[in-house]
C-alpha cells in the first residue's frame, strides 16, 4: 500500500479512508521531514492526542500543523541532549587519556622530568594558566593585545612542522583560469611613469558609513526590510506595465490571479531552506506583513532566503500560494561615459613614447599569511610581482590582520615577530604589529613605484578595525603609518578607476548563497550546471552586495578558531567565526543605486573564478593564502576604450564594455 492509503486507513477509518487534502499534505510533509513510516506517525499521533486531551483534539489542518511543530520541538530537544552527552563523554575521555611515551604519567604529574614520559614544553605563563595558580583575569583582557600582562597571555600555538613551506610551493605563477586570452598582458614599460595613470572616484557617500554600531532598533530594521519589498514592487510594476489592480495579497484566499512581490524565507526560524519549506513574506503595504507557503508546480525557480521575488498565481484554498509564473526583475543599466570623458582617461594611459599601454590591476584577498606563522610570505610575493610588472592599481581586500588567525587570536606575538623588530612583544599594540608586518612592505613597494595606487578594503575579520558591523566603515590611515599612495575605502565599495566602475565587498556572499540556494528548472528548460554563475547572477539581479537574509549563524559558518589554553577542557572557550554581523538599519548602504558595475569583485572561500555575467566581469580572486599553503590572486589588463567616428560625432554616452577589452587571469601566488 502507498503512504496515502496507509495514512487514510490509520487516521480516517470512520470516514471510509478519506482524509481532507490539507490534512493529508501536512501528514505527508511530516513523513518526509522526519523520515517516519505511516505506522510510526500514527503511534506518535496517539501519544499527542493523549497529551493534549482526547475530547479536545480533532484532526484538522490547524491541529496537524501543531502536531508537526510538537514533533520538531521534541526532535530538537533530543538532539541537544545527545550532543551534551557526547561532549561530556569526550571531555572525560580526554581527561583520562595517558600521555604518550609509555611511562604511565596519566595526569602529567612528572611534567617531562622523566625521560620515559616526554611531555610538550610549556612556558611559565602557560603553566600558570593551566594550573590556575594566579588570579583569574577578566575576559576583556583576552581580546586586547596591549591590555594583557605578559604572564596572563594565552600561549600561541606551536608552529606546524607538517606540510610544504610557502617558499617550496609548486606551480607558482601558474594561470588556472582566464578570459580574453587573445589580449596580451601589459608589457613592462622601459621607464616608470612620472605620474599616476589612474584617477579614483567613490560612487557612494563614504561619510554615511561612520554610523554608530550596536544601536540598531527593531522598528528601524523592520522598516528597511519592508521598504526593500516596496521598492521592488514599484520596479516590477513599471517594467511590466502592470496596473495597481494586478497586485494582491498572496496570503488572502481568492480565486483571482494576482501578482505578489515579497521576500523568500523558510518556514522554520533555524531551518534550512528546501522546496517544501519555502514561504513568501509580504510587506505591510501589500500583504499586511503576512507569510504564505509557496507551491511551484512545473515552474522553475532559483531561491535563497532574503531574495525579493515577483510571482503570479492564486491562493484558492487559503493555505498556500500556487505559483504559475515568476516575473523577471528588470536589470540595471550598464555604466556609460561621454566620448570627452573617455578620451581624458585614455590620455592618462599614453606614455611618453605616445603608446597607450593597458591598465594593469592586481586583485587579492586575505588572509595574507598561513596559519603557521606571521611571515606574510604570500603578501611579499604579491608585492614583488606588482613591483616587477610596475602595476598601476593594487587592490588588497581584507582581512589584512586576521582575527581568526591562531597567533593573532592568542595575543602572544613572542617568537613570531621579525628578529630586527624594534617593538617589545609584551607592550606592542595591534597597530604596531600592522605597521611592522603590512605597512613596511607596502612602503617599500611605493618607494619603488611612486605612481602606484593601493586600495585597501577592510573586512569584519580585521583586528585593527573598530567598526564591527557590516556595512563597514574605513579604518584610520594615520595610526598605521600608511603612505599617501594607499587609499582605505569602505566595505562594500563602488568606485571608479578611470572610467571603470569597480564593485568590491569582502563579505563572503557566495558561500552563503551556495549553502541556502534552492534551484529547480522548469519543464522543458535545460538545467544550468554553472552554479558559480547562478550565484553571482543572484547578487546582480538583487542589486545588493549581500541580499541574503537572515545570514548564516556564526556557529555554522566555519570551524571555530582553536586557541591552546582556551578550549573548553582548559576552562576557556573556542573563538567562533566572526560571521556576517549585519546592521540591518544600514543595509541600504550596500545597495546598487543607478547602474551596474563594470567589474564585480566578490572574494570567497569557494573556488576562484572569472566569468562574464550579464555584461559584468565577475571575479572571485580566492584567498592569497590558505590555511597551510599558497592561494590565488587575479591579474587584470584593460585596454583603452577606442571610440568610433560615429560615437565621437554623436557625443552621447557610450557603454564601457570592459568585458570585451579586459584580460583577467586567476593565478597561483
Amino acid at each position: 500500500m502507498s503512504d496515502s492509503d496507509n495514512l487514510a486507513e490509520l487516521f480516517a477509518p470512520s470516514a471510509g479512508g478519506s482524509l481532507p487534502e490539507d490534512v493529508a499534505n501536512e501528514l505527508h510533509h511530516i513523513l518526509r521531514l522526519l523520515d517516519l513510516s505511516a505506522q510510526e506517525l500514527f503511534f506518535k499521533w496517539e501519544s499527542y492526542v493523549i497529551k493534549m486531551g482526547v475530547e479536545n483534539t480533532n484532526l484538522d489542518s490547524k491541529t496537524a500543523r501543531a502536531f508537526k511543530k510538537d514533533l520538531q520541538d521534541a526532535l530538537e530537544r533530543e538532539s541537544r541532549a545527545k550532543g551534551h552527552i557526547v561532549h561530556q563523554s569526550a571531555a572525560k575521555r580526554t581527561a583520562a587519556t595517558p600521555r604518550g611515551g609509555g611511562g604511565g604519567d596519566v595526569f602529567g604529574m612528572l611534567d617531562g622530568m622523566v625521560s620515559a614520559t616526554p611531555a610538550p614544553r610549556m612556558s611559565a605563563a602557560a603553566k600558570r594558566k593551566a594550573n590556575n595558580f594566579d588570579t583569574p583575569a577578566p575576559k576583556s583582557t583576552k581580546s586586547g593585545l596591549n591590555s594583557s600582562p605578559a604572564d596572563s597571555k594565552t600561549p600561541a600555538p606551536a608552529r606546524e612542522t607538517q606540510g610544504v613551506a610557502f617558499e617550496s610551493r609548486q606551480n607558482a605563477g601558474e594561470i588556472v583560469q582566464q578570459i580574453n586570452d587573445h589580449i596580451s598582458a601589459a608589457s613592462v614599460p622601459p621607464e616608470p611613469p612620472t605620474e599616476a595613470r589612474v584617477k579614483l572616484k567613490a560612487n557612494l557617500e563614504l561619510p554615511k558609513f561612520a554610523y554608530k554600531t550596536m544601536a540598531m532598533k527593531l522598528s528601524e530594521a523592520s522598516e528597511i526590510l519592508d521598504d526593500r519589498i516596496d521598492t521592488f514592487t514599484d520596479l516590477i510594476q513599471a517594467h511590466h506595465q502592470l496596473p495597481d489592480s494586478a497586485f494582491g495579497n498572496p496570503a488572502a484566499q481568492s480565486t483571482a490571479e494576482v501578482v505578489a512581490v515579497g521576500r523568500i524565507a523558510c518556514d522554520q526560524p533555524n531551518g534550512k531552506l528546501n522546496a517544501a519549506s519555502v514561504i513568501l513574506e509580504t510587506s505591510r503595504r501589500m500583504g499586511a506583513g503576512l507569510r504564505v507557503p509557496l507551491k511551484f508546480d512545473g515552474v522553475g525557480y532559483d531561491l535563497f532566503p532574503g531574495k525579493i521575488i515577483a510571482l503570479r498565481g492564486t491562493n484558492v484554498s487559503g493555505e498556500y500560494f500556487a505559483v504559475t509564473e515568476v516575473l523577471p526583475i528588470p536589470p540595471m543599466p550598464l555604466p556609460a561615459s561621454t566620448p570627452t570623458e573617455l578620451e581624458i582617461h585614455n590620455d592618462r594611459l599614453t606614455g611618453a613614447d605616445g603608446e597607450a599601454r593597458p591598465l594593469s590591476i592586481l586583485v587579492a584577498s586575505g588572509p595574507y599569511t598561513t596559519d603557521t606563522d606571521l611571515s606574510f610570505a604570500p603578501l611579499h610575493a604579491l608585492l614583488t610581482q606588482a613591483e616587477d610588472q610596475r602595476t598601476d592599481v593594487l587592490v588588497l581586500a581584507g582581512p589584512l590582520l586576521d582575527l581568526e588567525h591562531p597567533i593573532i587570536a592568542s595575543g602572544d606575538f613572542e617568537d613570531h615577530l621579525p628578529a630586527d623588530a624594534k617593538i617589545e612583544p609584551d607592550r606592542a599594540t595591534l597597530n604596531d604589529v600592522f605597521r611592522l608586518l603590512i605597512t613596511a612592505p607596502i612602503q617599500r613597494l611605493v618607494q619603488a613605484i611612486p605612481t602606484i595606487t593601493v586600495i585597501l578594503v577592510p573586512s569584519l575579520r580585521d583586528a585593527i578595525s573598530k567598526h564591527v558591523a557590516w556595512p563597514q566603515d574605513r579604518f584610520a590611515k594615520a595610526p598605521l603609518g600608511l603612505p599617501k599612495q594607499v587609499q582605505v575605502v569602505t566595505n562594500p565599495i563602488m568606485l571608479s578607476i578611470n572610467e571603470i566602475i569597480f564593485a568590491i565587498s569582502t563579505q563572503d556572499v557566495l558561500s552563503e548563497l551556495r549553502r541556502e540556494n534552492v534551484y529547480q528548472c522548469s519543464k522543458g528548460q535545460a538545467f544550468s550546471d554553472d552554479m558559480l554563475a547562478r550565484l553571482t547572477n543572484s547578487v546582480i539581479e538583487q542589486r545588493h552586495f549581500f541580499p541574503v537574509f537572515p545570514p548564516q549563524a556564526r556557529e555554522d559558518t566555519m570551524k571555530p578558531t582553536a586557541i591552546p589554553g582556551e578550549t573548553a577542557e582548559a576552562g576557556g572557550e573556542q573563538r567562533l567565526a566572526v560571521g556576517a554581523s549585519l546592521d540591518i538599519a544600514y543595509l541600504k548602504l550596500a545597495e546598487w543605486i543607478n547602474v551596474r558595475p563594470d567589474v564585480l569583485v566578490l572574494p570567497s572561500v569557494l573556488n576562484p573564478f572569472v566569468k562574464v555575467v550579464e555584461g559584468i566581469t565577475c571575479i572571485n580572486p580566492g584567498t592569497l593564502s590558505k590555511r597551510r599553503g599558497a592561494g590565488h590572486f587575479a591579474a587584470m589588463n584593460v585596454l583603452p576604450r577606442v571610440l568610433s567616428d560615429e560615437e565621437r560625432k554623436a557625443g552621447e554616452a557610450v557603454a564601457h564594455n570592459v568585458f570585451e577589452r579586459a584580460r583577467v587571469d586567476i593565478a597561483r601566488v
